[in-house]
């Protein structure tokens, strides 16, 4: 059995609703029958041009989003309809890493309460034990512990995305949506941070969905690709034969794009 298996997932946005009621003149369907396995322990790459609903479905299988329709059954749990209390409960197991690595931090917080906050929320520790748990997660994402005290804007663009990841690894899930994490970043730092998640993912044992535009960066991290043009999966396949033997045209076009692997 596989450690998320979605079915025929989809999320439908009404469009050109009228100010003065009559309902909506049509719909943008962001996710349209989406359906795919991730295994424990593998990296599936999510890849896709802008707008073709990578981060939707990203939020959809974390149930951040709720599906127009579909199923999401994560170790063998059904997440869309399971009650508030379960979804408090399966958070602990899945978490998500954002783009942007200062939006998603609260600015006004330090960083120690920002990767202590899910502590908080799911964990019955002392003071004491969190800022211990927390200084062990900052060395694991190779931050300094003794700038724990410090705010977000006092660190770089890769040092922030870093405390995205300790924070969401404080509860040690298991799966771990990283939504596009070194697109922000330049190219060096974008490759450190590429490095660390793969050395994240044996040390913690974590399952990765992988979202991202660039072909180089899913062919280092992934062990699957999954290629998605217009809210649809249009080829799947281990990443070495989505590469050299693409069988969809979009797919082909994506490749040709990124100079380092054209087809």
């Amino acid at each position: 059995m596989a450690l998320l298996e979605v079915r025929n997932l989809s999320k439908v946005y009404p469009v050109g609703e009228s100010v003065f009621g009559g309902g909506a003149r049509g719909e943008v369907r962001a996710v349209d029958d989406v359906s795919l396995d991730i295994h424990a322990g593998e990296t599936l790459g999510l890849v896709g041009e802008s707008g073709s609903g990578k981060s939707t479905l990203g939020r959809l299988v974390l149930r951040l989003i709720e599906p127009s329709v579909g199923s999401i059954c994560f170790e063998g749990r059904d997440l869309v309809n399971a009650g508030h209390s379960e979804m408090r409960r399966l958070r602990r197991d899945m978490q998500i890493i954002f783009q942007d690595p200062f939006g998603s931090l609260d600015p006004r917080m330090r960083v120690e309460d920002l990767i202590a906050e899910p502590l908080v929320i799911h964990e019955h520790m002392s003071a004491g034990a969190r800022h211990a748990r927390v200084g062990e997660l900052m060395t694991a994402v190779g931050l300094d512990a003794s700038a724990m005290r410090r705010f977000p804007h006092e660190f770089s663009g890769g040092q922030r995305q870093r405390i995205g990841i300790a924070r969401a690894l404080a509860l040690r899930p298991k799966f771990i949506v990283a939504d596009e994490p070194v697109s922000a970043l330049d190219v060096s730092v974008g490759a450190q941070i590429v490095n660390l998640l793969a050395r994240l993912q044996i040390e913690f044992g974590l399952t990765y969905l992988f979202i991202s535009h660039s072909m180089p960066v899913v062919r280092y991290l992934a062990t699957r690709v999954a290629v998605m043009y217009r809210g649809k999966i249009v080829e799947t396949g281990d990443t070495e034969q989505i590469i050299s033997r693409p069988q969809h045209d979009y797919t082909r076009r994506l490749l040709s794009a990124t100079p380092e692997i054209a087809v």
